[in-house]
């Protein structure tokens, strides 16, 4: 069928307003900057075998699916990428680096784990044998996690298969990735039953991060989480559940600080410090997972931000 000279036109200047658009968008990202690309706990949401309210959302066609934590460092003068945290929605997160971030013709030039639970460092299977078969893509642990990827199956085939390429971290030693970004691990209590667990201050040229998606509480940790907000422009911590109670079973056996703690302990500080939190990795259980919920709004107006799947932050 012939097109008209109107439906020609009309064709012609859809697609150059969306190839503009296009353009424009790629021209308002910052030359570093980090992104969003997961925020639910371990399982991810919706999670397995959940007949909950929360849940059934989904099932409904009321909520997105929520991948789970993860978060992209891009670097576009240097044309590189890295993952911090190898989850079991890697395919996924790499796709979304890949098609609105950066194409390098590379996969990922690297991962940097956190601990051993199942939400952040299965993702590596993706990279093995069975799968993309991958050549020494730099995987940046902590002693004891370099130790359980390399000494136990199946992760240890993807060391000797040179799938992956272990480097090596130490506590509080910052790790430079060009003249203008630096990475640093710290460790954090948690339950460490294969790994020590860290989180990762994350420098660029002229902003910082912090990336604290698992600890037990914030009063066991060695350093005073108020003062380490305060130092940095972003803090993506760790939001697994809103209050006690929330699960049918004995939360002391799986500590977070709650949100509800987190928010108390930080009430009494000024908008600018609460504005630089950014609520993370969300258990199916926590209300404010949801997009929409009365909980996340009163939070919101008290000057906190819940991290979103997309969201970007110039370094």
């Amino acid at each position: 069928m012939r097109l008209t000279k109107l439906s020609f036109l009309i064709i012609f200047c859809f697609c150059s307003g969306c190839q503009t658009k296009h353009s424009e968008n790629k021209k308002q990202k910052p030359s570093q900057y980090i992104t969003v690309l997961g925020i639910a706990q371990d399982a991810g949401y919706p999670q397995i075998n959940c007949e909950k309210e929360c849940c059934q959302l989904f099932h409904q066609g009321l909520e997105d699916k929520k991948m789970v934590s993860c978060l992209g460092l891009v670097d576009l003068n240097d044309k590189k990428k890295w993952l911090f945290d190898a989850t079991p929605d890697l395919s996924e997160q790499l796709e979304e680096l890949k098609a609105n971030h950066l194409d390098n013709n590379k996969i990922i030039d690297g991962v940097f784990l956190t601990h051993a639970h199942i939400g952040h460092y299965t993702g590596l299977m993706y990279f093995g044998h069975e799968a993309l078969g991958a050549n020494n893509i730099e995987v940046y642990a902590m002693p004891r996690m370099k130790d359980y990827l390399s000494n136990n199956g199946p992760w240890g085939q993807l060391v000797s298969y040179k799938n992956i390429v272990i480097r090596p971290l130490t506590n509080d030693s910052t790790i430079s990735l060009n003249n203008n970004l630096k990475v640093t691990p710290f460790l954090v209590p948690h339950r460490d039953e294969y790994s020590e667990t860290v989180g990762y201050k994350i420098e660029g040229k002229n902003k910082s991060a912090l990336f604290i998606p698992d600890i037990n509480k914030w009063p066991i940790w060695n350093k005073n989480i108020i003062e380490e907000v305060k130092k940095v422009d972003y803090a993506f911590l760790d939001a697994s559940f809103f209050k006690d109670g929330e699960l049918k079973r004995d939360m002391s056996k799986i500590p977070h600080p709650f949100t509800s703690e987190t928010t108390t302990l930080f009430e009494n500080e000024t908008i600018e410090t609460k504005s630089k939190i950014y609520f993370i990795h969300f258990n199916h259980t926590n209300p404010t997972i949801l997009d929409n919920h009365k909980l996340k709004d009163s939070i919101q107006n008290l000057g906190f931000n819940f991290a979103k799947e997309g969201m970007i932050f110039p370094l």
